[in-house]
């Protein structure tokens, strides 16, 4: 795929700067029920002051800077300011302790940073070196705004003038670093160039297209590649507005204010929307309902609305394997969520769906332009794009063993391709385990049916070396709430364990799980037990509740409570 100059993303934002200059690009929460726009003018405008500052600290071209904040539009304009001056952004998860915030910042060899909108600075502000420029926005936390050497945003829009022109990169220049999420070890940092952002833009075009009348609501993190793709790269292929979430109490009314056409969410948070649907109304009610005409468009009509995705016409379910019960839950009150699979590697945009054609279980085929196989030796997916990595920074031997020699990307997961080119996940590479018996279970396919459950908010199966898989479940607040009153208790024991046989007996003998451990652990981002896109992170289940599991075993109970 041969990408043509004006749609590498910095020509993107001068072309947007141009035709659109006036029309509003960016809506920001500010605290209070206040928000502010900015227009492509104005974004731009703001965005060459800073990037005239970045220049004034005198650091080499092509240095790497970094992006330290939750969504917000300061976070766009920055790392548009580090294109336009010459560098290449590095955005770091705003969830990271403060250990692996030095690693990061040190192994890019970042000569600024940017500390933008936080929660829990005190947590990870010794994770900065004393010595690292850096520079704060209107929304950066009290004490960062409050020490002398953070430069102000305000102040720095007050004394420089725009940058000129229009300095523009070839589409070969490095333009990110992207450190991976990762469920284990230490994050790899993948590098993207103009050139291969541009192109995942230009697949996702060919497949879903888009117009500057769309609108996109950013709460996922944007150091995360999904996030990055739909509303970075993909708003300035198109030009369409971006609105930021201002918190998590306030995500509700911030979908109400935005009415995506477009919304891209992870499956734990589409369980969710389903929760509270079925907290207001029972199943069984909601679902004869939906079943006469006229009374079940008024409920569909209703419950959309409710959810601020009346307008959706791009509804996305990524990062993890979507619950095909919970695909058709969607369905039935008349939205379609389009499963799609990517990774950092390809800057997210690999299989996807089409609307019209969505297949429970199944990620799509391959966006125009990509490439897929399977590996006949190990049944691992591999794709091929021009979309593909540069490489991981600094890390030559891990680049070659992601790659084949003829420029293949190897995923890790396991997959199936069937005679329409579609695309199904069977599992990961990595993940399959061996029971006692010496029989392997792959995890991944049995947890799609475990959080089929309403109150199971998320799983983990294990057992490695036991006599038979088992799995430990997280339950949504409200169950756990639930839990405390013995006679809710008791009634939601024997739920769990009517699935638990419902699901054992869709299984092969030695992948029948002997119980359902309920664990009392929030399994968040912030305690580790999860990446920020809601994967959880085998390893920290694994040796959290790996000395228990013996114990469990021995109780000989289908549903054992921690």
């Amino acid at each position: 795929m041969s990408i043509a100059p004006e749609k590498l993303p910095i020509q993107r934002l001068f072309h947007w700067e141009k035709t659109r200059g006036d029309g509003v690009y960016l809506t920001q929460p500010m605290g209070g029920g206040a928000s502010r726009d900015w227009t492509w003018a104005q974004t731009v405008g703001e965005a060459r002051r800073i990037a005239a500052f970045l220049q004034s600290l005198g650091i080499p071209r092509g240095a790497n800077v970094a992006l330290l904040s939750k969504n917000c539009a300061h976070w766009l304009i920055t790392d548009y300011a580090i294109w336009l001056a010459g560098y290449v952004s590095v955005p770091l998860y705003p969830t990271l302790n403060a250990e692996t915030v030095r690693q990061i910042l040190d192994h890019s060899e970042s000569k600024a940073i940017f500390i933008g909108k936080r929660d829990d600075w005190d947590s990870m502000k010794a994770g900065v070196p004393a010595g690292l420029a850096a520079f704060g926005c209107p929304l950066s936390p009290a004490s960062v705004q409050a020490d002398p050497r953070v430069a102000k945003w305000d102040d720095l829009i007050a004394r420089f003038a725009p940058l000129p022109g229009e300095p523009v990169r070839p589409g070969s220049d490095l333009a990110t670093i992207i450190y991976t999420s990762g469920t284990t070890g230490m994050p790899k940092g993948v590098m993207h160039s103009f050139e291969t952002m541009a192109a995942a833009a230009e697949c996702g075009l060919r497949r879903i297209g888009g117009s500057p009348a769309d609108r996109m609501l950013s709460y996922l993190p944007l150091s995360h590649v999904a996030e990055r793709n739909a509303v970075e790269n993909m708003s300035l292929a198109l030009g369409y507005r971006v609105f930021f979430a201002e918190s998590l109490d306030t995500f509700a009314r911030d979908l109400q204010t935005a009415r995506p056409t477009f919304f891209v969410s992870v499956p734990r948070l589409w369980v969710k929307f389903q929760q509270g649907v079925l907290a207001k109304m029972p199943r069984e009610k909601l679902d004869k309902m939906l079943r006469t005409p006229i009374l079940g468009w008024l409920v569909r009509r209703k419950i959309l609305k409710g959810l601020g995705l009346d307008q959706c016409r791009l509804a996305i379910g990524g990062a993890a394997p979507m619950p095909p019960a919970l695909l058709d839950w969607f369905k039935s009150i008349g939205l379609e969520i389009v499963e799609a699979y990517g990774m950092t590697e390809n800057f997210g945009m690999s299989h996807a769906n089409i609307v019209g054609q969505t297949r429970p279980g199944y990620v799509g085929p391959p966006y125009p332009g990509m490439e897929h196989r399977i590996d006949p030796d190990t049944g691992e997916v591999q794709c091929r794009s021009p979309g593909t990595m540069l490489g991981y920074y600094k890390e030559p031997e891990k680049t070659r063993e992601a790659m084949t020699a003829d420029g293949w990307l190897k995923t890790g997961d396991k997959g199936q391709i069937d005679r329409d080119d579609s695309l199904k996940i069977t599992g990961r590479v990595k993940d399959l385990f061996k029971t006692s018996k010496g029989k392997y279970v792959a995890p991944a396919p049995i947890e799609d049916k475990l959080v089929t459950h309403p109150k199971v908010e998320a799983c983990c199966v294990a057992g490695a070396n036991q006599g038979q898989p088992c799995a430990l479940i997280m339950l949504s607040a409200d169950a756990m709430k639930e839990a405390q009153d013995a006679a809710r208790r008791e009634a939601l024991a024997k739920s769990l364990e009517e699935h638990l046989e419902k699901i054992n007996a869709m299984l092969d003998p030695h992948e029948q799980m002997d119980f359902i451990a309920v664990v009392k652990d929030a399994w968040t981002v912030e305690k580790g037990f999860v990446t920020p896109t809601m994967k959880v992170k085998r390893n920290v289940i694994e040796s959290t509740y790996g000395g228990l599991l013996d114990g469990w075993y021995a109780k000989k109970q289908a549903v054992v409570w921690q």
